[in-house]
């Protein structure tokens, strides 16, 4: 046999709710209802209390107005029975006989305290706190948005977590916009609770005095007293399950967000400071000494407190010594287990990664990271990977960026692997103003140097900014100067920062379009390790892999040849001469230096194989004069302003640029067979000894 669907539960309770209206209800089933009404009430208040945060009952509006609702049902089947037949049931016959207590006025009076404190204080209260938390949470939902999507661009969280995040605000912004109008179901519920008070009293008294009620006619203090008490009891199991309600919204919309309970929260936060305890012991002591207060509890109160004060002491001292020497030995009970808790070993594995590019800043600089304070400094760094991806042909880890407290607060260092390579000084409320060369008006400003090129510059204000630019000189601003500086230094690393596990994954994008070329390469032919070294050889010279079917398909005909990388990525340059060349030679006729070809036969002679590879051993004297001639040829085309690129034979050209790389890592160094057919150049100097 099936059983019923969890979604019926609900629409069959609120069919019957309706039923209970128009049908009447004998006595028996109303004690039977009320004691749901009550129990309802008080599941409801306890799972707020226990609830680690608001979310934890989000469906709580729709709650609340299902059991406003059959609070009412039942205030209108009662009103039934108490005028229909002078008598509602057992349950709300004690109720009012436990109030009441021969004495109408006093029961009169606790019944109109507890609707004043629902109505007045609970319910007001908690209204006015749903409005303004559902102002603030739809005030504050596009921030929390955009920081979500920060953290997702700085790899700070996963797509799954952001997707997760992303939801919670959602949800947390329809759940307090629903409280702010499901709060006043609470109170409309207080004052229906009063007028149907009023009504069962006159209406009641009315009756039994009639006798339409009873059927005989009462006198009319007894019919008075008769529904007096049955109207009070009515109206006692009918506000307290609504007070019980009243209290667990209040509780759900004041709620903060923490990892412990409500109780643990309370304790920690008022019970702390021994210092209170001493003073409120001993204030509560003194009027019981000297005040003539009840000296048999206030005495043993205050008491109570100055000792929760000793132990309050005794633990914070206690967690202070274990947390400077990791733990007492000897101590027991509960504060042993305190101290085994603190000297539990750590799990370092989350400790042992490093980020592959990390930026730190000084908290002056912070407001470049803040979207909510206009910076835009990590959208920067989204475009900086998307910048790279397509000029290079690869992805670019994650950037991350962190604020040191041990940086000076202008200052900002770049990380690759965890060691800093590079770093600058800015100036957060100032523009960098570059002169070109050719502007011979000078302007004020705080002189500095460009962090990355190492030019002069000036910082200057922002009254300055369109001055500057008229004159011609090249004016940035802070976060341009940290993305450009960024940039080159990712760029000058990005041979480092290409793993295996990105090789495959390239490798993995392009497999489904050439199914056969990469299943002839790998493994057969190449693993993704060789496969690695030769993408970082090119990538480390500046040359694009976007072009990765064509690199793949060249060391597919030349990996049976020869397994030497530094060959292999010879031979990929030379199948990648088109984008090589046009990078370098846009002009009609382009200069160059060249090397001597009596140079390039002694470099050769010098090469030495070893089972590692091959490495040049040339003699220190010569080394010396090559470094002079190309410093000589170098310094004559950079004074024409012009790219300096050394032209040699390919057989030559990754010894050569081994070679000068210590003296100039950003020369270029192409081989004739990297040139295209219609590519014109003009040597005008030559490397020679």
């Amino acid at each position: 046999m099936k059983t019923m669907p969890k979604e019926f539960i609900i629409g069959i309770g609120i069919v019957l709710a309706v039923l209970l209206i128009i049908v009447p209800v004998p006595h028996w089933m109303m004690d039977f209802l009320v004691m749901i009404n009550i129990g309802i009430g008080l599941m409801i208040l306890l799972n707020a209390i226990y609830a680690k945060e608001s979310m934890d009952m989000n469906a709580f509006p729709t709650i609340l107005l299902m059991t406003t609702i059959f609070g009412l049902v039942l205030n209108l089947s009662a009103t039934r029975l108490i005028l229909g037949t002078g008598f509602a049931g057992n349950v709300i016959e004690v109720f009012g006989e436990v109030v009441v207590q021969n004495n109408l006025v006093l029961g009169f009076i606790i019944f109109a305290i507890i609707v004043i404190v629902n109505f007045l204080v609970i319910t007001k209260g908690t209204e006015r706190v749903a409005e303004v938390g559902a102002r603030f949470t739809l005030d504050a939902m596009p921030g929390k948005q955009m920081a979500v999507d920060a953290d997702l661009n700085t790899g700070a969280i996963t797509d799954e977590e952001a997707i997760v995040r992303r939801k919670k605000i959602t949800d947390e912004a329809s759940f307090f916009g629903a409280m702010d109008g499901a709060a006043k179901f609470v109170k409309n519920n207080a004052i229906a609770a009063i007028l149907i008070t009023l009504i069962n009293l006159i209406g009641g008294t009315i009756m039994g005095a009639t006798g339409l009620a009873t059927g005989e006619p009462m006198e009319l203090m007894d019919a008075f007293q008769h529904f007096s008490l049955m109207t009070i009891g009515d109206g006692l199991v009918g506000q307290i399950p609504a007070l019980l309600i009243s209290v667990a919204t209040g509780i759900l919309v004041t709620k903060t967000t923490s990892e412990d309970g409500i109780t643990a929260q309370l304790g920690r936060q008022i019970f702390s400071q021994s210092i209170v305890l001493y003073i409120a012991g001993g204030a509560v002591a003194f009027l019981g000494i000297f005040g003539g207060l009840s000296p048999l509890f206030f005495i043993p109160f205050g008491l109570l407190l100055i000792f929760l004060g000793t132990r309050v002491a005794h633990k914070k001292s206690v967690a202070a010594i274990a947390t400077e020497i990791g733990g007492i030995p000897g101590v027991e009970g509960s504060d042993a287990a305190e101290l085994e808790e603190i000297r539990r070993p750590e799990n370092v594995n989350t400790l042992l990664g490093v980020d592959p590019i990390t930026l730190f800043i000084g908290y002056g600089l912070i407001p470049l990271v803040e979207t909510s304070q206009g910076g835009d400094l990590m959208d920067r760094a989204v475009m900086i990977r998307r910048q790279i991806a397509l000029e290079l042909g690869t992805v670019v880890p994650m950037i991350r960026v962190r604020d040191n407290i041990k940086l000076p607060p202008s200052e900002y260092r770049i990380h690759i692997k965890g060691v800093e390579v590079a770093g600058g000084d800015i100036m957060f409320d100032h523009y960098m103003a570059m002169n070109p060369g050719y502007i011979e008006e000078e302007i004020d400003g705080i002189e500095t140097v460009e962090p990355y090129l190492g030019l002069p510059a000036l910082w200057i204000n922002e009254s300055q900014r369109e001055r500057a630019e008229a004159l011609g000189y090249t004016v940035v601003d802070p976060p341009a100067i940290i993305a450009t500086h960024l940039t080159e230094v990712i760029k000058s690393h990005l041979h480092e920062l290409m793993s295996r596990q990105d090789v495959q994954s390239l490798v993995n994008n392009i497999r489904e379009a050439n199914s056969v070329l990469v299943e002839e390469l790998v493994p057969k032919l190449m693993g993704y390790g060789e496969i690695q070294k030769v993408l970082s050889n090119l990538l480390r010279e500046g040359v694009s892999i976007r072009d990765l079917v064509t690199i793949l398909e060249t060391l597919a005909d030349y990996g049976q040849i020869t397994r030497d990388s530094d060959m292999l990525t010879e031979y990929a340059r030379q199948a990648l001469k088109r984008s090589i060349s046009r990078k370098y030679f846009a002009g009609e006729m382009n200069s160059v230096i060249t090397v001597d070809p009596n140079l390039e036969q002694q470099i050769m002679q010098s090469v030495t194989q070893t089972e590692q590879g091959s490495y040049l051993a040339l003699d220190p004297a010569i080394t010396q004069q090559i470094f002079d001639r190309l410093s000589s040829e170098v310094n004559k085309l950079t004074s024409m302003g012009r790219q300096p690129i050394i032209l040699t034979s390919p057989v030559v050209r990754s010894y050569f640029k081994k070679l000068v790389e210590p003296i100039a890592p950003d020369l270029v160094v192409l081989s004739y067979n990297e040139l295209e057919a219609n590519a014109e150049v003009q040597s005008v100097g030559m490397v020679a000894i």
